[in-house]
């Protein structure tokens, strides 16, 4: 079983790419929703949605990558993901440049994170400080900047090759 992590920073388009996966008939998980984040790595998950600084709880996680399914896509960017890269075969990081996150983090419908001022201030921070840390570990990177017509045969020949 083929497992791929698909990363970056709020905005770039990972929910919009788990989408697209699933339609196209792939198991693909947002680990932002399903309680698979919560304030500590061994903390039962409180409310089902992740929130910002949450960490993957461990357990969950592994049961996830456990379970089967070929391939199996796992989206999401939280501090304690470097423990599981060795779990992964392919981990695609989604960029795009700043004002298009700050674009998309305004006008997206279905989460609110990014939406007021200090929100967007920090999301664009965070992409500053996190998305080189994640560089590194990266199989692949992708400009979501692309139309997802360009980006998703990108992402499918990287991971399924």
């Amino acid at each position: 079983m083929r497992r791929v992590l698909i990363t970056g920073v709020s905005g770039v388009g990972k929910s919009t790419v788990v989408a697209a996966l699933t339609a196209l008939g792939h198991t693909a998980v947002d680990t932002d929703y399903g309680g698979y984040c919560s304030p500590g790595p061994d903390v039962e998950p409180p409310k089902p949605t992740a929130e910002p600084g949450w960490v993957w709880n461990e357990a969950r996680l592994r049961r996830l990558l456990d379970a089967g399914g070929d391939p199996r896509f796992v989206s999401g960017c939280v501090p304690n993901q470097g423990r599981f890269y060795a779990d992964f075969d392919r981990i695609v990081l989604l960029s795009a440049a700043p004002e298009v996150v700050r674009r998309r983090l305004v006008g997206r419908s279905g989460n609110d994170y990014g939406k007021t001022p200090g929100a967007l201030a920090q999301a664009l921070r965070d992409q500053a400080e996190v998305e080189p840390l994640l560089r590194p570990g990266a199989t692949l990177e992708i400009d979501t900047d692309a139309p997802l017509d360009a980006v998703m045969p990108r992402l499918l020949r990287h991971a399924l090759t």
